[in-house]
């Protein structure tokens, strides 16, 4: 009897393992893009650091943003690899900045008027999943932008590829690596 109970709580502990996994995509079980059907990559919030930049619309928008790589994207970027090879994926996470109450009480005494902004919320994360077969009227380039785990809707996906199409000499990826 003891040994069919450790049986059985062995076939319970190997489940919960399983099913806590990253599948062999390397996307999580949620939501897909339409048009592309690109999930939210498992782990991508341990993904290398590709870039940070910030982009400020006065009056509209001032996000700072974060781009992150896969080991395959990593490797391209820092080999100077174009166009990427497949497998490459790139996520963008956006955030609104605000002004640090806290930071810049802090800073004042050394720093008299520095201002410290910080993130906010997340507005959205981009996602560019690189495979030349499947995405092959997109530049090989499969997108998908998420507002929390959301996908956004059908007419927001028709805007990404024509919006990389400036990108295009550097294999329509904006982000450059910031060693």
């Amino acid at each position: 009897m003891k040994r069919i109970s450790f049986f059985l709580l062995a076939v319970a502990i190997l489940a919960g393992i399983v099913a806590y996994m990253p599948h062999a995509s390397g996307q999580s079980d949620g939501d897909s893009s339409p048009i592309y059907g690109v999930k939210i990559p498992a782990g991508y919030r341990d993904w290398k650091l590709i870039a940070v930049n910030n982009l400020l619309i006065p009056g509209k928008v001032d996000q700072l943003r974060g781009q992150f790589g896969n080991d395959i994207a990593i490797k391209a970027y820092k080999e100077g690899t174009l166009p990427f090879p497949d497998g490459a994926t790139i996520v963008a996470i956006h955030w609104n900045r605000v002004p640090s109450e806290f930071n810049n009480k802090v800073l004042d005494p050394a720093f008299p008027g520095a201002q410290s902004l910080v993130v906010a919320s997340r507005m959205n994360i981009q996602i560019m999943v690189k495979d030349s077969k499947k995405y092959a009227a997109t530049g090989g380039w499969g997108f998908a932008d998420f507002t929390g785990e959301k996908p956004g809707d059908k007419a927001l996906h028709e805007t990404c590829f024509p919006c990389h199409i400036p990108a295009k000499d550097h294999d329509y990826v904006f982000a450059h690596y910031s060693p």
